[in-house]
C-alpha cells in the first residue's frame, strides 16, 4: 500500500513539473507592433513583442525579414553574434592621429549598398566579430544591441535604412532568440505594409513619434530623410519629437539649418547603452584631440561635422559609465535650449561654437569636454568629478559661463583641471564664470594645473553660494584672476557678449 501511494506521489509531482515546464516552454506573444497585418508603417520601425511572461534573449537563432511579393531575404539578425566589446581594447604604442585631415564625404553610404565596417578613413578594417550597423552614413558602423528586453517587452532593431516604402514584409523569429518561445514562422506569422511613400519633403516639417503616428518612429529615421548641408535657413528642417522613450543610438553628420524640438524636455527621453569600450575608436587611430581627426562612437547621441542645428526640449542620456557622452557635438553655430544633457565621464563634448541656455548638465567627471568656444547662459550644471576639461586653441574662446549654477555632488568636484596629457596641455584653455552661484565646490576652485599650461586664462567675478553669499577664494589657484566690477567692466562686458565670445 505504501509503495502504491509513492508512486501515485511521483506521478502526481512528475506531471506538475512537466506542466510548469511546458508553461516554460510556451511563453506566449500577446502583442505585436506593427500589428500582424499592420498598413502604414514607418520604415523606420523597431519590431516589438509583448510576451506573456518575462523575456530572457538566447544567444542563437535568427530574425529574419523577407519581402513578401518577392521572397528576398531583407535583413537578418543573428543571435549568436555578440552585441559588442565588453572590456577596453588593448592600448597600440603605434597608434596616430589621422596623418591626413579626415573627410566628410556627403554621399549616400547605407547598409543596403556598403559593407558595414568599411573604413571611412585611413584607419584599417575592424576584424572583431560584432553586430554592426551603418548609422548616418557612417560606413565603419556601430557596435549596437539588435535585441533590448524590458521585463515582458522585446524590441528588436533591424539594421538601420533597410526596409523601403510601399513594401510588404513577413519576419520570422528562430527558435532561442527568445529563452522559452518557439518563434515565428511561416510568410503568415507576422506580416505588415510599410508606407506608400515617403513624407512631402518640401514642407520642411517631420514628426517623430515613438507610437508610430508620426512621420517616423525614430529620432534617427527623421535625420536621415534630411538632405546634407541645406544652403539656408529658408530650406531648413524642423523635427518635432513628441513625448516618449527613444532607446535609439542617434549618429548623424553634414547636417545643417536643421532643429530639432522636443514636445517637452523630460518627455522627450533620447538613450542609449554606448561608451568608449562598446563603440571604441580604431585601434591604429588615437582618439579626437584635434580638428580633422577619427570621428567618436561612444557618445549616446552624436552630430557630426554639422553646423546651424537648434535643439530644444529634450533628453538626451547615456546608460554606460566611463567615457561616455550623452551628447557630443562637432560643428558650428550650433544652438541648445532646455536641453537635459546626463553622462558620465565627458558627459558633454562640444567642439566647435555653441550656445547653452537653460540647460541641466549631470556628469561624472570632466563633464564638458572639447574645444569650444563654448556660452553657457543660466544653465545648471552637476558633477562628481572635475567639472570641465578645457581644450581651446589659440583660435577661439573656451567655456564662458553667465549666471550658471555649478554644484558639486562629491568633495572632488573642482571646477577644472589642466594636467599634461600624454605629454601635451592646453596653454590656451579659457575659462570665465560670470555671476554664478557654487554650490559644494571646494575653497581650491581649480584642480590640477601643470606647468605647461600656466598661459592659461581662468577669470571668475561675483562667484556667490545659493544665498547669494559671495564664495571664499582664498585658497584658489594663483592662475585665477579676480575680477573686479569697476577695474574689468569692459572686461566683465565683452564677456557677457555671446557674439563677442562666440562670433555669432
Amino acid at each position: 500500500m505504501m509503495m502504491t501511494m509513492t508512486k501515485r506521489l511521483w506521478m502526481v509531482l512528475a506531471v506538475v513539473a512537466n506542466t510548469w515546464y511546458v508553461c516554460l516552454a510556451q511563453n506566449a506573444v500577446v502583442k505585436m507592433q506593427p500589428e500582424k497585418g499592420a498598413t502604414e508603417v514607418n520604415i523606420d520601425t523597431h519590431l516589438v513583442l509583448t510576451m506573456s511572461d518575462e523575456a530572457t534573449i538566447g544567444q542563437k537563432g535568427f530574425v529574419s525579414v523577407y519581402d513578401k511579393q518577392t521572397g528576398k531575404l531583407v535583413d537578418r539578425l543573428d543571435m549568436s553574434i555578440p552585441a559588442g566589446p565588453t572590456e577596453s581594447q588593448p592600448k597600440n604604442p603605434a597608434a596616430q592621429y589621422t596623418p591626413v585631415p579626415y573627410v566628410y564625404k556627403s554621399q549616400h553610404v547605407t547598409n543596403r549598398n556598403t559593407k558595414a565596417g568599411t573604413p571611412s578613413g585611413v584607419n584599417a578594417w575592424d576584424t572583431g566579430r560584432y553586430q554592426l550597423d551603418i548609422i548616418g552614413g557612417f560606413s565603419d558602423g556601430f557596435h549596437f544591441y539588435p535585441i533590448i528586453t524590458k521585463g515582458k517587452q522585446v524590441t528588436i532593431y533591424l539594421h538601420h535604412n533597410m526596409l523601403e516604402y510601399g513594401h510588404e514584409y513577413y519576419v520570422t523569429i528562430g527558435k532561442g532568440v527568445i529563452s522559452g518561445f518557439d518563434g515565428i514562422k511561416g510568410k503568415r506569422g507576422w506580416t505588415f505594409r510599410t508606407k506608400d511613400k515617403a513624407p512631402d519633403a518640401s514642407q520642411r516639417l517631420l514628426t517623430v513619434s515613438a507610437d508610430g503616428k508620426g512621420d517616423f518612429s525614430t529620432v534617427q529615421g527623421a535625420l536621415d530623410f534630411i538632405p546634407d548641408s541645406v544652403v539656408s535657413a529658408q530650406d531648413g528642417y524642423k523635427v518635432l519629437v513628441r513625448n516618449g522613450d527613444y532607446e535609439e543610438l542617434v549618429y548623424f553628420r553634414n547636417k545643417r539649418f536643421v532643429a530639432i524640438e522636443g514636445e517637452s524636455r523630460e518627455g522627450v527621453v533620447i538613450h542609449y547603452r554606448n561608451n568608449e569600450v562598446f563603440n571604441p575608436h580604431p585601434a591604429d587611430i588615437k582618439t579626437n584631440e584635434v580638428r580633422g581627426t577619427f570621428p567618436s562612437r561612444r557618445a549616446a547621441f552624436a552630430a557630426d561635422n554639422c553646423s546651424d542645428l537648434t535643439f530644444r526640449n529634450l533628453t538626451i542620456r547615456t546608460d554606460c559609465k566611463g567615457q561616455a557622452e550623452g551628447l557630443l557635438v562637432n560643428g558650428e553655430r550650433n544652438y541648445f535650449e532646455n536641453i537635459h544633457i546626463i553622462g558620465d565621464g565627458d558627459a558633454l563634448q562640444a567642439n566647435g561654437s555653441c550656445y547653452w541656455q537653460n540647460c541641466c548638465i549631470e556628469g561624472g567627471g570632466d563633464t564638458i569636454l572639447g574645444r569650444g568656444p563654448s556660452f553657457f547662459n543660466h544653465c545648471n550644471i552637476s558633477s562628481y568629478g572635475a567639472f570641465m576639461w578645457i581644450r581651446n586653441t589659440e583660435e577661439n574662446h573656451g567655456n564662458i559661463f553667465v549666471d550658471c549654477h555649478f554644484k558639486g555632488l562629491s568633495d572632488y568636484a573642482e571646477l577644472g583641471r589642466l594636467p599634461d596629457n600624454k605629454g601635451k596641455n592646453y596653454p590656451h584653455a579659457e575659462c570665465v564664470l560670470l555671476n554664478c552661484t557654487l554650490e559644494n565646490i571646494p575653497a581650491f576652485g581649480w584642480g590640477r594645473i601643470d606647468d605647461s599650461a600656466k598661459t592659461a586664462t581662468i577669470l571668475e567675478f561675483n562667484s556667490h553660494d545659493a544665498n547669494g553669499e559671495p564664495v571664499d577664494i582664498s585658497k584658489r589657484n594663483p592662475l585665477m584672476r579676480l575680477l573686479d566690477p569697476i577695474r574689468d567692466a569692459e572686461l566683465i562686458g565683452r564677456y557677457s557678449d555671446s557674439h563677442w565670445v562666440l562670433g555669432w
